[in-house]
């Protein structure tokens, strides 16, 4: 654990105003009605749902992934999987075959879609969602926590140790600050974009 690292966290939550504070706290709350909305809508469970929104995700606006996330599970629910792959969304080809891998196995429980999921920012995407207390380390988390911003194509590659080391500097601004590591790293996903004009 690095002082100066917690230190630019709770910097940055610092700067952030009463309604980012409030839109960070409620962020993965209302991450978890969105999927819950659209599982009953379709009829699946909700943790399927969370896997196709976490899959969609990368380099998605998040208006956009929820609007990507019904459409594709709509399509498929109308003509299989032939139908979604038809659907446009707005992210990489391989995400978008992994949102319709977990449509397509019936993966209906966390376990099943973290593993589809395989990588470690979609995975703690989803299980932050889920409710679970993660951390989503991605590029603006890595620029919150490294005190500087870079455009995103910069970030470094995230070992498995540097991630762990992150996680670990948001887990303790987070108890410094009375909050869970997931609610700080939203504050503070919320108030760079705001600060920086970011997506």
């Amino acid at each position: 654990m690095s002082s100066k690292n917690v230190q630019n966290i709770k910097a940055v939550y610092g700067l952030a105003g009463a309604a980012e504070i409030a839109d960070g706290l409620a962020w993965y709350g209302v991450a978890r009605c969105v999927a819950q909305t659209i599982a009953e809508d379709y009829g699946l469970p909700a943790d399927q749902v969370i896997g196709v929104l976490a899959a969609l995700s990368p380099r998605n606006k998040w208006s956009r992934n929820i609007l990507d996330c019904e459409q594709l599970i709509a399509a498929y629910v109308a003509g299989g999987a032939c139908q979604a792959r038809d659907t446009k969304v707005c992210t990489f080809g391989a995400n978008k075959a992994k949102a319709i891998q977990i449509l397509e196995t019936d993966a209906r429980t966390l376990s099943a879609v973290l593993n589809i999921l395989s990588g470690p920012k979609l995975r703690e995407f989803a299980s932050c969602i889920a409710g679970i207390d993660d951390v989503c380390i991605d590029g603006h988390a890595w620029c919150v926590w490294q005190g500087s911003r870079v455009t995103l194509k910069d970030v470094p590659r995230i070992s498995a140790k540097l991630r762990k080391e992150i996680k670990e500097d948001y887990a303790m601004a987070a108890a410094e600050l009375g909050l869970k590591a997931s609610e700080v790293q939203a504050v503070t996903w919320v108030t760079w974009r705001r600060i920086y004009g970011v997506g």
